[in-house]
């Protein structure tokens, strides 16, 4: 059974800093690209980082780049994405996502975590 399960969300003042994690199982970890994604209430789903070890690629989007850093262990099965200099309107649940494919997607994936709570006070 494939899983994706995100942690280390939580409330944090406007520059702050997070942790989360993303652990996956069930799956390749090495043949598939794993992405960021956050959604706010009331606002569409936006991607923001993925990262591709095949490829030994890694993009941001313009909104988070140079704040957030991406990164994975492949012996732990995990990535990561450390939130700095965050704002309030970080404030969004973030989810993981992975896809098997040798390079980074901003839209399409296969499979999904069910998120965790970001929440940035100003």
């Amino acid at each position: 059974e494939v899983q994706l399960v995100e942690s280390g969300g939580g409330s944090v003042q406007a520059g702050g800093s997070l942790n989360l994690s993303c652990a996956a199982s069930g799956f390749t970890f090495a043949d598939h690209a794993i992405g960021w994604f956050r959604q706010a209430p009331g606002k569409e789903r936006e991607w923001i980082s993925c990262i591709s070890n095949s490829a030994g690629k890694i993009i941001y989007s313009n909104s988070v780049k140079g704040r957030f850093t991406i990164s994975s262990d492949n012996s732990k099965n995990a990535v990561f994405l450390q939130l700095n200099s965050l704002k309030p309107e970080d404030t969004a649940v973030y989810y993981c996502a992975a896809v098997q494919l040798p390079y980074c997607s901003t839209n399409y994936y296969d499979y999904w975590g069910q998120g965790t709570q970001v929440t940035v006070s100003s």
